[in-house]
């Protein structure tokens, strides 16, 4: 990406120490940086329409088109059909657990919950609380170790006359694959199963569009995808208008809003709507482009470092199928040392499990302190991964 892209965000160019040096944020799946429009959306708020919800005034009417704008926005960047099936709320997880109390009430005892070993905890403990709760079973999807890609035959076991939900990822916020969410939403129909999808690690990388995928709900955050810290769910309006949502009785009774608990963030609904402008401006297609470039860089690298093992797929024939997350082992260093090490050089990754618990598990790695994952992002550069590569020789 050029210069241009860079200069937009002003974290990248904000020098740690008297020499001049920058960081290297290579923590993106937890976390983007943002460019200054969104810095600039939050503070325009604030100075220019901070008020609650409903009101009869000038500050008030303005922030609530604002945040039928952001709907509308956000909308646009799913592919939704209308902007009244986007629900904003604090983060994914929150959201999750809504969603999944409101399904709850829908399920008989001994009905069925498919989850995978590959997924984010948040879309796994949601499921199996209200299962513990209300009689219900999980049944488990597993992982083909070797490449860390989904086990579709174990995903056709898994289905049956009972089923319920179908819960996944579109692609693992620890390994980076991305799963083949249209076939799966065609089994979990087949089976008369709802499709529950986490989109949190896809929304920055690669273009998402819910009648495509034909999933029931999609859930995101927008602070990785360049925005805030709030959340965003998509839900099929039929479906959103008929769940029995927990809700205030004053709060409207249509969709959106019965999912919309409380007042929301409304300054980081400003924000998220800049944030998806921008994806806009730059592209998602030059942003796959040039972060396929990016991650064949990183892995053939990781690949001849002696002592490295990488979890995930690593045949450049078959990144069309992962996102530029990495995770990997560097033999005779835990996890931890070598995050620590990296961030004595000011290049920021993570260490351990990510929350992605259940494929720590399956790998064997969660009791020895999960992996390193890198998680890059349209705006890292060639020579950020140079300067990776050299601290980890020094290891």
């Amino acid at each position: 990406m050029p210069l241009a892209i860079r200069d937009q965000f002003p974290a990248l160019n904000r020098p740690v120490d008297d020499a001049g040096t920058l960081p290297v944020f290579f923590d993106n799946p937890a976390g983007t940086q943002v460019p200054q429009r969104v810095i600039d959306a939050v503070t325009g708020y604030y100075l220019t329409m901070n008020a609650n919800h409903g009101g009869a005034f000038a500050t008030s009417q303005h922030s609530d088109a604002m945040v039928y704008q952001t709907r509308e926005v956000v909308a646009s960047f799913l592919n939704a059909r209308r902007p009244e099936e986007i629900v904003f709320g604090p983060n994914m997880t929150t959201l999750n657990f809504g969603l999944s109390r409101a399904l709850a009430k829908t399920l008989e005892p001994g009905d069925e919950i498919v989850v995978t070993r590959i997924d984010h905890d948040a879309n796994i403990a949601p499921w199996s609380c209200i299962a513990e709760d209300g009689g219900f079973k999980i049944r488990w999807v597993d992982i083909d170790v070797e490449d860390c890609t989904l086990d579709m035959g174990s995903l056709e076991r898994a289905l049956s006359r009972r089923t319920r939900i179908v819960a996944t990822a579109h692609a693992s916020n620890a390994v980076g694959t991305i799963n083949p969410v249209m076939r799966i939403a065609d089994l979990a129909h087949d089976a008369g199963a709802l499709f529950v999808l986490d989109a949190v690690q896809s929304a920055p990388h690669i273009p998402i569009d819910v009648q495509a995928i034909d999933c029931d709900f999609l859930l995101c955050s927008a602070y990785k995808f360049f925005g805030p810290h709030t959340g965003v769910l998509w839900g099929r309006y039929d479906l959103l208008a008929e769940l029995p949502a927990y809700k205030v009785r004053p709060a409207d009774n249509l969709p959106p809003y019965r999912w919309e608990t409380g007042t929301l963030n409304f300054e980081m609904l400003a924000g998220t709507a800049a944030a998806i402008t921008y994806i806009s401006e730059v592209g998602m297609e030059h942003i796959v482009e040039y972060e396929r470039a990016l991650v064949m860089h990183l892995i053939a690298d990781l690949a001849a470092l002696p002592g490295v093992q990488i979890y995930g797929l690593t045949d450049p024939a078959q990144f069309a199928r992962r996102v530029p997350t990495v995770a990997f082992r560097l033999k005779g260093y835990h996890p931890r040392v070598v995050a620590e090490r990296l961030a004595a050089h000011h290049i920021y990754v993570w260490d351990g499990n990510y929350y992605a618990l259940a494929i720590m598990e399956r790998l064997g790695l969660e009791e020895t302190g999960g992996a390193v994952r890198v998680g890059l992002a349209h705006y890292n550069t060639h020579a950020e991964i140079d300067r990776l590569m050299a601290a980890l020789r020094e290891l």
